[in-house]
């Protein structure tokens, strides 16, 4: 079976995984130069089902509990299975309430556990959530990770705008382009985020500050790297980071420890990411083709449990066909 999959971003590489360790012959295609540079590309990497579930359906907590083991088994050692921390100023200590109301899977803390926990946070919260399940990866060397392994399983790629179809005509075409594919009821959501550079703040996993506008989230990655975001706004604008969303993003790494104040901007960055009305995302068939898209925020979290219903959807399809041509002969 031959597959050509649309689009390089988490959706793209998830799903072409899948299919390859089912034995489909796939060829992934993307209009840019490289991997880098995609939506899923600026992603936090969280993989936080019930973080999620704050603002989200239960499918985002049932689809995403399997997340964490999906990557853990295709890219090992990659994923961080240290939990995820959530706290608030004292004057939003409300957040911290509602937010443990509209959740699970958490214990709450006190000041004691959090400096246990996060010995720099050391005085600053008096009480905290700690998803202890909880999990996160880097998202660039997870996509990086993936494509080398892909390679090397024989999935071709082919980048820029003279991509080439795969060999021949393919049995099955999926979109994974995300704000690329032309459908109706598809938006975009504007994501900000910054990278930031300090050696005086050390965080062993995600730590979720809560605001009563929305949330932040500061994520540690390895050379003493902080991801912090990120904003939401209704546009599909890919321009340029705004200068009130630097000030707020700042402003919010600056109340989890003022060491921030200090770091270097190393990076801004922008992904518009596709959702649907309902923000939940869809896998659906017209033919031989198969789209995947509406990932919204979940990329790394709901991406696997996308994938795997997108390959057993076209198993599906391949056996219907091979059942019809034993019909006819």
């Amino acid at each position: 079976m031959k597959v050509l999959i649309r689009g390089a971003g988490v959706a793209g590489l998830t799903l072409a995984h899948e299919l390859a360790t089912r034995g489909a012959s796939v060829t992934v295609v993307d209009k840019r130069r490289q991997v880098a540079g995609n939506a899923s590309w600026q992603a936090g990497g969280m993989l936080a089902p019930w973080c999620e579930r704050e603002s989200a359906e239960e499918a985002v907590l049932s689809l995403g509990r399997g997340a964490a083991d999906w990557w853990s088994a295709a890219l090992p050692g990659h994923v961080m299975r240290n939990g995820t921390l959530v706290v608030a100023p004292a004057r939003d200590v409300a957040e911290l309430d509602r937010f443990g109301r509209r959740t699970s899977g958490f214990r709450e803390v006190d000041a004691e556990t959090v400096a246990a926990l996060e010995p720099d946070l050391e005085g600053r919260f008096g009480r905290a959530l700690f998803f202890t399940d909880e999990a996160h990866l880097d998202p660039r060397k997870a996509l990086l990770g993936l494509q080398e392994k892909l390679v090397r399983m024989g999935v071709r790629f082919e980048f820029g705008y003279g991509a080439v179809q795969a060999p021949g005509t393919p049995d099955i075409e999926a979109d994974c382009s995300g704000m690329a594919e032309t459908r109706p009821g598809l938006r975009g959501v504007r994501g900000e985020m910054l990278i930031l550079r300090t050696s005086e703040v050390s965080l062993a996993r995600p730590v979720r500050l809560l605001h009563p506008r929305f949330p932040v989230y500061v994520v540690p990655r390895s050379e003493n790297l902080f991801m912090v975001g990120a904003t939401m706004i209704e546009s599909d604008a890919a321009g340029p980071i705004t200068a009130r969303s630097v000030m707020e993003l700042l402003n919010a790494a600056y109340a989890l420890h003022p060491a921030f104040g200090e770091a270097e901007l190393v990076e801004t960055g922008v992904g518009v990411r596709p959702a649907f009305a309902d923000n939940l995302p869809r896998v659906e068939r017209d033919g031989n083709k198969i789209s995947i898209n509406g990932l919204y925020r979940h990329g790394f979290l709901l991406a696997p449990a996308m994938a795997r219903q997108a390959a057993d959807m076209i198993q599906g399809h391949e056996t219907k066909k091979e059942l019809s041509h034993e019909a006819h002969r």
